[in-house]
């Protein structure tokens, strides 16, 4: 079951849900929008190697915004602060976004329960794209979870600004 808008005020309210900051013109009938955050990653080496560490370069976003190229993945983040220890969210872009020709999360659009920070997203556009800090650019709906709940206690918990892929640490511990 999906949570309706009404029902992730209701959550929010009671803690059950943590938006932060949370506007309640965020909320659709079974959803809640996110904004883009100020700073983007991009990779800076031509060859991402998932079994290492893989430099970055960070830039922030001004408020005359910043073209997004087709040849490059940006790693960006929400404004809020996301999470729930009972419910089971998912991050989509928003059609509106979509329309433009812009991917907000290429794979992986479900978060752990447990798991509070900023989201990153993973963006792909189609041609070049302009975007701006604080645009609403994608969406969390919410899933009610059936049975036990073991809380996420990974990686990327309390994130804070786009996160790069840690994948190379899940090799690291399996050496």
């Amino acid at each position: 079951m999906i949570l309706t808008g009404p029902e992730i005020i209701a959550a929010t309210e009671s803690g059950r849900i943590g938006i932060s900051p949370f506007n309640a013109d965020q909320v659709n009938p079974n959803s809640y929008n996110v904004r883009l955050g100020r700073t983007l990653l991009t990779y800076a080496d031509d060859v991402i190697d998932p079994y290492r560490e893989n430099p970055t370069q960070a830039f922030t976003l001004d408020d005359e915004g910043y073209v997004l190229r087709p040849d490059q993945l940006y790693l960006g983040h929400t404004v809020e602060r996301v999470g729930s220890d009972v419910y089971v969210p998912l991050l989509f872009g928003r059609s509106s976004v979509g329309r433009l020709g812009l991917f907000v999360e290429i794979t992986a659009p479900i978060g752990d329960i447990g798991f509070n920070g900023q989201w990153t997203l993973m963006l792909s556009p189609v041609r070049p794209l302009r975007v701006y800090p604080g645009m609403k650019i994608g969406q969390i709906m919410f899933f009610v979870s059936v049975g036990d709940i073991d809380l996420y206690a990974g990686k990327y918990q309390a994130a804070k600004g786009p996160q790069s892929s840690r994948y190379w640490k899940d090799r690291m511990a399996l050496l």
